[in-house]
């Protein structure tokens, strides 16, 4: 049968996924969303390495007729391992070995504050509550709050997977936005005063302590909340990598390239799921508002225990470090580095601050295994 070439151009149109926009228009609004976000990872540099696989992702997943969702498409086999919490636990094995636990270490009072900076989780949990959501969506919904991607995604992949790419995608913008949103929170609730405080240099770390403590805090830890076992194992065996001295090529690989390799997929994978058709409706609005509140809970919760400790030490504390509680390693660290120095340009709060950092990794992963291990059945 012979086609003309109007004919056939009209059929290639019309089977085409332009034309497949007619029957579900909201895909081009998705498209737009990931062009915005594409343009705030590579133009602003937000959490690049992982908000341009993501905003690709979702590009991917609503562009008509491609069939890589359906079953044996392309990011169905992707998706596999956020399913099975493979994804995130890699990650933190590269967390691990690119962590030096050597300030929480030196000052054991720092996980105070990194538990103090979870404030946000339970609190945006009960508002989530309060707003209609189930217990178990509620739950993953608060993590976010803990301000750390990988924990967020194995929570909500474990306990809510049809919310998981808002809660995603949530937890990496306010990452992102960390140098703008802790600062004035930062300022609100601490005096010029305090922030002027420089804080006395930290012991040195022996190279035993560094060995021992991932060890310890892997069997304490995962037997106390089982349920962490997947990211406080993987955690811990990343930094035993880096500390025990004798697996530098695997500490070298679990930071770079296999961290690399996985945060392609990890990122695509989130993506694929935002389709129109569940990503836009109003409990994604809402998830994003809560969101919001529990990253900025968690900084004031972390702030606030910062100054009780200033008082309770004679100003020997500056409550910047709270801020830190969150687990964002290293960038909420540096923010309150920043702060001090605005305070006081001669102010070193770096290392200080790196204590309730990583200190805000293990209590978010803590937080989520307890959150899996009483919503999760």
């Amino acid at each position: 049968m012979e086609f003309s070439f109007i004919e056939v151009i009209r059929r290639i149109l019309a089977e085409s996924g332009f034309a497949a926009f007619a029957n579900e228009p909201r895909n081009l609004i998705m498209i737009v969303i990931a062009c915005v976000l594409l343009y705030m990872g590579i133009g602003k540099k937000f959490e690049p390495l992982l908000l341009v696989p993501i905003a690709f992702g979702i590009l991917m997943a609503n562009f008509p007729l491609t069939g890589i969702l359906d079953e044996g498409g392309l990011f169905k086999y992707f998706y596999f391992g956020v399913e099975h919490a493979i994804y995130p636990s890699i990650i933190f094995l590269g967390i691990g070995a690119m962590t030096d636990f050597g300030p929480l270490i030196a000052r054991p009072s720092s996980l105070l504050l990194g538990a103090a900076a979870q404030f946000g989780i339970f609190t945006a949990f009960l508002l989530a509550l309060a707003l209609g959501f189930p217990a178990a969506v509620a739950a993953a919904i608060g993590v976010i709050g803990g301000a750390d991607g990988p924990t967020a995604i194995l929570t909500a992949s474990k306990l809510a997977p049809a919310y998981l790419p808002a809660i995603a995608i949530a937890a990496y913008s306010y990452m992102a936005l960390i140098p703008m949103i802790q600062p004035p929170l930062m300022r609100l609730l601490t005096t010029e005063n305090e922030r002027k405080i420089k804080m006395e240099q930290l012991r040195t770390v022996s190279k035993a302590e560094k060995i021992i403590f991932p060890i310890a805090v892997a069997i304490f830890v995962i037997l106390l909340i089982p349920d962490t076992a997947p990211l406080i194992g993987m955690l811990m065996l990343g930094n035993l990598f880096r500390e025990c001295g004798v697996t530098d090529r695997l500490s070298d690989t679990a930071q770079n390239a296999l961290c690399n390799i996985v945060t392609i997929f990890l990122g695509l994978s989130v993506g694929c799921k935002a389709v129109a058709e569940t990503f836009l409706t109003w409990d994604t609005i809402k998830i994003i508002i809560l969101g919001l509140l529990a990253f900025m809970l968690s900084t004031c919760g972390g702030l606030l225990l910062g100054k009780v400790m200033c008082k309770l030490t004679g100003g020997k504390i500056n409550p910047l470090i709270g801020s830190a509680g969150v687990s964002a390693v290293p960038m909420a660290a540096r923010v309150s580095q920043m702060e001090g120095q605005k305070a006081n340009p001669s102010n070193f709060l770096l290392m200080h601050a790196m204590g309730p950092n990583v200190a805000g990794v293990i209590g978010s992963a803590v937080a989520a295994g307890f959150m899996i291990k009483v919503f999760g059945l």
